[in-house]
């Protein structure tokens, strides 16, 4: 574990850009049916949820992960029922934009997440990652059994005695409420626009130096 966390050290800061100037199309709005707090997985698998800024991002990285079978770009953690991106954008819905990860364990532990999460974007900026400001960029954990709440909670504490950050660690961990998946022209994201400017400038730096500190973690 201290040597994960020494190359955990090695790599912060480099993916903390902003998420400034999306180029998102306006689409129209449609219900979605949210996804129950019990989800539904294959036998064998479980199911993480992180919320760390934009989820392009997010989403864009976990997608590499050795283990990780799905993951869907959502909302989660407020009280507005089937939001739109248009609401999570004022900020007043509580939502976190946010990933709902679908892994097998016997590939990648649920600590192995947790790493991944934590080198790839800033956890002591309270409500915003870079440029990106509101309670929708923060960063929290949303944990579906008992097991991940304390295995978070360890890792918190761990990177905290390790010193690895100047300021303190503000990420949240939470129980996961409903999660309502976001509009479809946001899923996969990154491999459908990897030419979009932003892709280019923001979520293409951020990959390479995931493929370049984590090549053991990748598929």
């Amino acid at each position: 574990m201290r040597n994960s966390l020494k190359g955990l050290s090695l790599v912060l800061g480099l993916f903390f850009g902003s998420c400034t100037a999306k180029e998102k199309p306006i689409v129209k709005e449609e219900f979605k049916e949210p996804v129950k707090v019990k989800v539904k997985v294959k036998e064998g698998m479980e199911v993480a949820t992180f919320a760390g800024g934009c989820f392009w991002c997010t989403e864009a990285v976990f997608l590499e992960i050795k283990g990780v079978e799905k993951v869907v770009s959502g909302y989660i953690g407020g009280k507005t029922v089937n939001p739109t991106y248009k609401d999570i954008c004022t900020g007043e819905t509580g939502h976190a934009e946010a990933i709902q990860i679908t892994f097998n364990p016997n590939e990648v532990a649920f600590e192995d997440l947790l790493e991944v999460f934590f080198a790839t974007h800033d956890p002591t900026t309270l409500n915003r990652q870079g440029a990106d400001v509101g309670t929708q960029y923060r960063s929290e954990i949303f944990y579906h059994s008992e097991a991940q709440k304390t295995k978070a909670e360890n890792y918190i504490q761990l990177l905290e005695k390790e010193k690895l950050y100047d300021k303190k660690i503000v990420t949240k961990v939470s129980s996961a409420t409903v999660f309502y998946p976001a509009e479809e022209y946001h899923q996969n994201y990154y491999n459908q626009n990897s030419s979009q400017g932003y892709c280019q400038m923001v979520i293409a730096p951020k990959l390479e130096k995931l493929r370049k500190y984590y090549k053991s973690k990748l598929k």
